[in-house]
């Protein structure tokens, strides 16, 4: 194993006990705040946020792919990752760059960076799949990359069910439903919802919008980035273990 690749196994076994970390105090009030408010929010509302979140995520997952490039892994890890990191840089200057514009231009363009900041990060996802070499255009790598997004986006207690339900993925994607509609689409949103809502909200403040607005975008992508690359790196290592 290489210098970079003892690295990054390093940073992965860190990142794999934080996802394996109980939800503290702070996590279990902000998860019952959270849910107290779903549940006053009337369930038609639900269904159409839950809809609309279905149907967009669903346009990305099956649309991104056509303009995505196909498999093509750098020779070895380092170049591979190194590969990745620019990606993220790219996105993350981009996600910025539109939630500024979004937060500088009112309400209406603040609540649209919704959708365009949600289609940025999965485009990204579909991007890092590709320099580690795997085929996007199968399903169940799709159903990783909602994973993954799941795992950036959640909180600490659904953020563990998660983890563990992508650990050994070629096993556990062998019993996956044919049908994406099978997806918890309602748990998505809300968790998603959830996660960025008091963050995004400072975005629709007049005078601080814009600042807001990048600062945030940018530190969301950077986060999905992170956490994409780690959970890439347990998938290497687990086929490495195999075969060694």
């Amino acid at each position: 194993m290489t210098p970079y690749e003892q690295l990054a196994l390093k940073e992965l076994k860190q990142w794999q006990r934080q996802m394996l970390r109980k939800p503290s105090t702070v996590n279990r009030l902000a998860k019952s705040v959270q849910t107290w408010v779903n549940n006053l929010i009337p369930e038609k509302i639900h269904e159409v946020i839950t809809t609309t979140i279905k149907q967009m995520t669903r346009a990305v997952l099956f649309g991104a792919e056509f303009i995505t490039p196909q498999p093509s892994p750098a020779p070895t890890f380092e170049l591979r990752e190194a590969a990745v990191f620019k990606r993220i840089t790219f996105y993350k200057t981009a996600g910025a760059a539109e939630g500024g514009v979004a937060g500088a231009g009112g309400f209406l363009l603040a609540i649209a960076d919704f959708p365009l900041l949600l289609s940025i990060k999965l485009k990204l996802l579909f991007d890092i799949a590709a320099q580690y070499g795997y085929p996007i255009d199968d399903y169940r790598e799709r159903v990783y990359i909602l994973h993954i997004f799941q795992l950036a986006f959640s909180s600490q207690q659904r953020r563990k069910e998660v983890y563990l339900q992508m650990v050994d993925w070629e096993e556990k994607s062998k019993l996956l439903p044919e049908d994406i509609h099978a997806f918890d689409w309602r748990q998505f949103q809300q968790e998603y919802r959830d996660y960025i809502d008091l963050a995004k909200m400072a975005q629709l403040i007049p005078g601080i919008g814009a600042a807001v607005g990048v600062v945030v975008n940018y530190r969301l992508i950077d986060k999905l980035g992170k956490t994409a690359m780690n959970a890439y790196r347990m998938r290497w290592e687990e086929t490495t273990k195999q075969l060694a």
